[in-house]
Order: C-alpha cells, then structure tokens, then sequence
C-alpha cells in the first residue's frame, strides 16, 4: 500500500512520457498553478518529466513537495502495460519489428512509472514528496472538465486517441462525485482516426490536426460518404466502430498505409509539399464525419445522464469546429470545454481527482475556477525593467491609460504588436497573457501574421478576441467562450460580397468587415473577453473599440511555427527581434521595433526548430 501524504490541502497532478508533460498543482480542490514543460525546455509538446513545470507550481505555491498531500500520475501504467501487449499479440506477426523497438521500455521503466515518478520528484531536492499514486485517463480527463465547470451538476463527455483502454467515455458529474456511465474501446477511436487523415493528408501527427481542421472550409466534403462507408461505422446511438483493415496503428508505429490509400485512390500527401485541392476535400470529408460523431456522443451523453449542462475534454475537444456544432445544437443549455483539453490537463484532473474525491468537498466556482486559465509564471514590472535596462533594450515604462493609448494607436495604423502580461495561459491557446495581435479590419493582416510573423502556411486561420458585451453583434455565439474553443459563423450584419468559394483559391478573398478573422466558410475561432478574467486585456480592447469603433483584436499565440508559446520576456523579445512584429509590450513597458538595436545571432534559428 502506497503511503497517501500528508493532511495538507495541496495536491500535486503529473502527465509525463508520452506528449504534452504537465505539473498542475491544487489546493482545496482550486487550481493554483499549472504549466507545461515545454514552456521551460523550449521543445514543442516534450514528453520528459516536468521537472520545471513542477518547480514552478511549488515555487508559485511557496511549498516544497514535503507539503504536499498527494502526488497522482495522470494514467495507469499497470493497465496501459496489458493493452500494450494484447494490442502486439493481437497484431499479429506483422507486429514483431514494432514490438521489438517498444518492448524494452514497456518491460523497463514505463510499467513502473509510479517509481519512476517518484525518483524524479527525490531528484529535484525540493523535499519528501508522498509516494505517486495513479488515476485513469480518462477519470483524470473528466475530472479537469467536470470540476473546476461552474455547473453542479453536468453530463461529461471525454474524446481522444487512447487512454489506457478508454478512447471516449461518459460520466456524470454531480457534486463530488464522477459516475462512468458508458465508454468506447481501443482500437476504435476518433481521436485516431483524425490523427489517420492528418496524417494523410501530410501534416505531424499530434500537432498537425489543427492544420487539417483550418484546411477544412476550403474543400467541399465530398468523400465523407464514402469514410462511412468504408471507413468508420457510426450508429444511431452515439457509438462507432473502426475498419481496422484500413490502419496500421495496431501492428506497428504507423498511422496508415497502402490500405488506407486505396480508398482515395492514391498516396497520402509528402509533408511540407504543396497542398492541393484533395487535400482540402478530404479535410473538409473527416471534419464533417467527425462533426456527427461528437454531436451523436453528445446527444448520448444527454440522453443517459439527462443533464442540460455538458462538460468536454480530451484531445478532440479541442476540436473547436465539432464543438460549435455541440454548442448550436440546442441539445444542452450550456457548454463548458476544459481550455487544456488535451493531455496536459490531465495533470489538473488528476490532482482535482484526488483532492475532490478524497475530501468530498467541491463548491463550483463562478464563472469557472479555471482563473481564465491563467495559470503559468508571470513577471512583475519591476522584473522586466530589469531585464531591458541590464540587455540595454530601448523600452518606455507608461502608466496604464498611456500605454493603452499608444498600443490601440499602434494596432490602429497597422502594425503587429506583441502582448504580454501576466500569468502566462495554461493549455494550447493565446488567451491575451501571451500573444500577438492585430487589427482585423486590416484586409492584409491575416497574410502578414502567417507569413512574416508566425512562418506558417497561409491558408491557416486567425482567431478574434472580443469584448463579452459586443460579441453577438459580430458573431452568432449561443453563450460565454473564454477559451477560443468554440467556432461560430459571422454575423450576417458584416458579411460582404457573395458568396465564397470553398477552394485554396479563396484565401484572400473579402468576405466581411473583419476579413483578417473571418476564415473562408464565414466562420471564426472566438474568445470573448470580460475584465473579470483578462482586466487589461478586456481594457485594451475598450480603448480600441473608442479609438476605432472596433472591439475585435486579431489574437494568435506568441511564437514562430514549431515553436512553444513564450513563457518569460527574454523569450518575448528575442521572438520579437527575429519576426516582423513592430510593437512589443512587455507589462507596462512598451518597445518599438525601430528602436531596437540588431538581434545578434550566429545561428539560422528557424533551422533549429523543427517543423510542427
């Protein structure tokens, strides 16, 4: 029997040896800090033990791990060690050469990743943390969407690849409690699934399928009969099956193969070669597809639990296309999607896991306990003046109305300006702390950012932020989306000329007032903004709005393509001086691009990090 810790109200949640490491720490059943390793390594979606996430949530915390109650591991490496193995005999003898690469770390370490875990905490020398106990993944899924959701009650509903057995699960959350109600079995997973088209279609694996989910609107969804019929079951109770004739995941570290190929008539696309208009139907195919099955899974979750709120998490929740169809189709009265929806939140849930379920103890929070998903390290003033005085970086520190001003000015005559404040956000999306904005009045800006700012494709699409108050005036949103997960169409009230074409030519085509964050089906990627979670954020956006009558911003994430979000200001800046942002705001300190002196590098950055 492992030793549970200590009777303190902090509780430590790990996600680590597979992509997205995370440390999130809990106290009292509240979220208090959280942060992905990759914001400290600078390795995009690394997998190594959170060493400096969990650092930081001490640190932030001012604890050491000998104050904890509880240390919990995101997965069962017991259970995930036997499907591993049933999935290889399984497979077969095609298997044996894949089996043989992975073998060895499963009959190592990885079966027992709780010691593992342990050895790793007793490196930091931070303390005697408790021994790691373990929750299941999807149980860790549901708990980051359940618990901190301001609903007291709530169907639960958990999409990804695969946990240890679980593709989709589920519950019902009421009160402190987490009821499995129903599941989908490895292999059949639509988180696999999309990652098979993303594949195909030529993009990364695990980073790419935002890629195929921006490509999407500009093709037309001409094969998605054909993956119903070929490829994916779907029944009229939620539930799915996989041709499993037609992948390889089974027998080896492939996605697809030859199989696969053949029912589109040809190969899958070389990545980084050009995109054509196949590719963009297919995307536009599996979107659809994937649209019906989360809304199917959801009407499901309604009719078994009988709830009017639904919570969502999982890497398909990310998937904010389906989840808009959710949110418009009436099925539920309120939608809440955990903002890290992937496998870094699951160190949140499993820390709420534990703390919840052990205490019995959970008051929803309102509007969610999530802190807006503020949640990482943050810098003071007195910090970043520091910095710039000790680099010698040319920098004007202005009292907030004046740097509001001179910012909504800047953004105002076109230029890109880099916006950093705070506590740095937890999960994939810029939600204002670390970000890159523009005007999206501004018929060029979707092409500058993607070219000249971001080195990404151009086809790829902008989000906006928006003030709570004035969203539906400029977006048809059913209710509150803090966290950019949800997609809506356009009001009409800003549509512009006719009708538009779902084709890669259509890219820079007008097609509302804000064409810089209207994508090609008159759709848009919304965070709505309020001063409770983002003040002065939300207070930019005001003074944007008087100066241009305008409360929309351009929001992207602040960093190059393969690159992690920047975490400290030091990342900021050299981010700045290697794109062709113009602006940078560091805190209270604001920064001209054409005041600074030459970034000094001998090395070709952008060959260093690896494309996403």
């Amino acid at each position: 029997m492992r030793d549970q810790g200590k009777h303190s109200g902090y509780h430590l949640g790990i996600s680590a040896y597979y992509h997205d490491s995370a440390a999130a720490l809990v106290r009292d059943g509240v979220p208090v800090a959280a942060a992905q390793e990759e914001r400290f390594t600078r390795r995009r979606h690394d997998s190594s033990f959170p060493a400096n996430a969990v650092r930081f949530c001490l640190t932030e915390a001012g604890i050491s791990l000998s104050d904890l109650a509880s240390v919990t591991y995101y997965e069962r490496p017991d259970i995930k060690f036997r499907r591993t193995l049933s999935s290889f005999a399984s497979a077969g003898p095609r298997a044996i050469g894949a089996f043989g690469r992975i073998a060895p770390d499963w009959f190592g370490w990885k079966r027992d990743a709780l010691s593992v875990v342990d050895g790793e905490l007793g490196k930091l020398g931070l303390g005697a943390a408790p021994k790691a106990r373990a929750v299941e993944h999807h149980r860790s899924h549901a708990a980051s969407a359940f618990y901190p959701s301001p609903f007291e009650s709530a169907a639960v509903l958990c999409i990804d690849g695969v946990g240890e057995w679980h593709t989709t699960t589920i519950w019902h959350g009421k009160g402190s409690a987490l009821e499995l109600v129903n599941s989908v079995a490895y292999p059949h997973s639509l988180g696999l699934l999309y990652s098979a088209f993303t594949s195909f279609c030529g993009f990364k694996v695990d980073s790419g399928e935002y890629k195929l989910m921006g490509l999407a609107p500009y093709g037309e969804p001409r094969y998605a009969d054909l993956i119903r019929r070929e490829i994916i079951d779907l029944r009229a109770d939620g539930s799915f099956t996989l041709d499993l004739d037609k992948f390889e995941f089974l027998r080896g570290e492939r996605m697809i193969g030859e199989a696969f190929a053949r029912v589109f008539g040809g190969p899958a696309r070389d990545p980084e070669s050009k995109l054509t208009q196949r590719e963009c139907d297919i995307a536009a195919s599996i979107q659809a597809v994937t649209d019906e099955a989360v809304l199917g899974l959801a009407r499901a979750a309604k009719e078994m639990t009988g709830e009017d709120a639904l919570c969502m998490a999982g890497g398909v929740a990310l998937n904010c296309v389906s989840n808009g169809h959710v949110s418009r189709s009436g099925l539920f009265s309120r939608l809440w999607v955990q903002p890290a929806a992937g496998d870094a939140g699951c160190a949140l849930g499993a820390a709420l896991d534990t703390a919840i379920t052990g205490t019995g103890r959970r008051v929803p929070a309102q509007p969610d306990a999530m802190k807006g998903a503020y949640l990482g390290p943050d810098f003071s003033d007195e910090e970043i003046v520091a910095y710039l005085e000790e680099a010698g970086h040319a920098h004007q520190r202005m009292p907030e109305q004046d740097l509001l001003d001179a910012v909504s000015r800047h953004l105002e005559q076109g230029a890109v300006v880099g916006w950093f404040q705070g506590r740095m956000e937890f999960g994939p999306r810029a939600l204002g702390a670390r970000s890159i904005l523009g005007d999206p009045r501004n018929t060029e800006m979707q092409r500058t950012m993607n070219l000249k700012i971001k080195y990404r494709e151009s086809f790829r699409p902008f989000a906006p932020s928006v003030l709570e108050e004035d969203a539906a005036e400029y977006f048809e949103v059913r209710e509150e989306s803090p966290y950019m997960l949800v997609v809506s169409p356009v009001a009409e009230a800003i549509r512009v000329g006719p009708t538009p074409r779902r084709s890669l030519g259509a890219i820079n085509e007008v097609r509302s007032t804000l064409p810089s964050i209207t994508h090609v089906d008159l759709s848009a990627r919304v965070q709505t903004v309020t001063e409770a979670r983002s003040p002065r954020y939300a207070r930019l956006l005001r003074r944007f709005k008087a100066l241009t009558g305008c409360p929309v911003l351009v929001n992207t994430s602040f960093n190059v393509r393969g690159e992690p979000i920047v975490c400290t200001p030091q990342e900021a800046y050299r981010c700045f001086m290697r794109t062709e942002m113009d602006v940078l705001v560091l805190g209270s300190c604001l920064l001209v691009k054409a005041e600074q002196a030459p970034l000094a590098e001998d090395v070709d950055w952008r060959a260093e990090i690896p494309l996403d």
